[in-house]
């Protein structure tokens, strides 16, 4: 005995494969509409050269503290200095390379300034030696080093040392001051990977 579903006629075969094809083409339209929106959500070619931004609160920074973090796979010092620390940074000027950092390629621009900052209370670098790419330690203290250390970066691999805007003595091995990140003060924030020059992302 058959039932009614058994009852197929040509014509509701038709409309069977006719709602199908239509179906998937309009997945089809779907899916192509959307490519261009998930696109748009992309990073720019220049973001994606200066390699993904990362954000840090710098609010809970108390001073004298040192912060270290990742970007591009390299450690990256967040320095909240104090009126001491920068009161220091005009004294050393006569025993350091650049003082002036005039090697244009370790900064940008906005940081050419004795501080080499953007807010000269919040230091930001790079952490490698610009030697052979060692870690520098953080010895702030003067006298912490050796009896005429002002305080500042040393590195034990070979001996460099930097003040505290992170410019290269006279007599370092390193040939030039720690490399400043691009990067953008909003408030507390700060986002290292975007250039201050750019519009916020």
């Amino acid at each position: 005995m058959s039932t009614f579903d058994d009852v197929q006629s040509p014509a509701d075969e038709e409309r069977r494969k006719l709602l199908a094809r239509a179906t998937a083409a309009g997945g089809l339209a779907l899916a192509g509409a959307s490519l261009p929106f998930v696109a748009s959500l992309a990073p720019s070619e220049r973001a994606r050269a200066q390699g993904a931004p990362i954000e840090v609160d710098t609010a809970m920074l108390k001073p004298g503290e040192l912060k270290t973090v990742e970007w591009r796979g390299k450690p990256v010092w967040i320095l909240a200095r104090t009126p001491a620390m920068l009161s220091r940074l005009e004294s050393v000027r006569s025993h350091l390379t650049d003082p002036d950092s005039t090697v244009a390629s370790q900064q940008p621009e906005y940081a050419r300034n004795p501080a080499r900052a953007i807010n000269s209370e919040l230091f930001v670098t790079i952490s490698l030696c610009t030697h052979l790419g060692c870690v520098p330690t953080y010895a702030p203290e003067p006298g912490s080093i050796e009896g005429d250390w002002p305080g500042g970066f040393y590195c034990p691999c070979h001996g460099s040392k930097f003040d505290l805007a992170g410019r290269v003595y006279k007599g370092s091995p390193a040939p030039t001051n720690l490399v400043i990140p691009p990067y953008q003060l909003r408030g507390s924030l700060l986002v290292i990977g975007y250039d201050a020059t750019d519009a916020p992302a």
